[in-house]
Parts: C-alpha cells; structure tokens; sequence
C-alpha cells in the first residue's frame, strides 16, 4: 500500500534553501516514505510523529494511517533547534493532513 505524501508550505521553501546535492538526496529520503513510513532508523518522536535522518539533515513527519497519509512537517540541520516544539509539528502535521 503506497501512503500520500503531502509537504508542508514551509518544508519546500526549507529545501529551496539547501544544496542541490544535499536537497537530492533529501528529497529521494522523503520520496522513500510513500513505500515505508515508518522505516527501521526511523525515531518516534510524539504520538504520529516521526524522524529519519538523512546526512546531517533530519526530517519530521506525520504519519495518518486511517488516511494512508504521510506529512513532512519539517526539515533542518541536526545542529538547529529541530526538535523545539513538537506540539507545534504535530499541530502542523495534523492542519496540513485535514486540509485535503
């Protein structure tokens, strides 16, 4: 079963902002999550949320399985304050998944 993948506004604007080698690589990592969302590096972070590490980059998503869906809330660099306010990324991922 293949799961939707949704990005958050935000998330293509964080990957506008990355080198193309790296944004490559991140993108075939997200890309991956419509197969297998919760692969076996994955970290649960919160009730739906998860986080695989790609390189030095980190990307949180949601996962819905009632709605086969999968929502990336958020990419950044392992050294930036990726994991600040997981209730916001779950509120993040849970708008952007209703908003369909």
């Amino acid at each position: 079963m293949s799961y939707t993948l949704k990005l958050h506004r935000d998330v293509v604007k964080q990957l506008s902002r990355i080198q193309k080698n790296h944004r490559e690589r991140l993108v075939k990592a997200i890309r991956s999550l419509r197969n297998d969302p919760r692969p076996t590096d994955c970290t649960k972070l919160d009730r739906n949320l998860y986080r695989i590490r790609e390189g030095q980059y980190r990307i949180i998503y949601g996962v819905f399985d009632d709605e086969v869906v999968v929502v990336v809330c958020k990419v950044a660099r392992r050294t930036e304050s990726t994991y600040r306010d997981l209730q916001t990324l779950l509120d993040r991922a849970l708008n952007e998944q209703r908003e369909d």
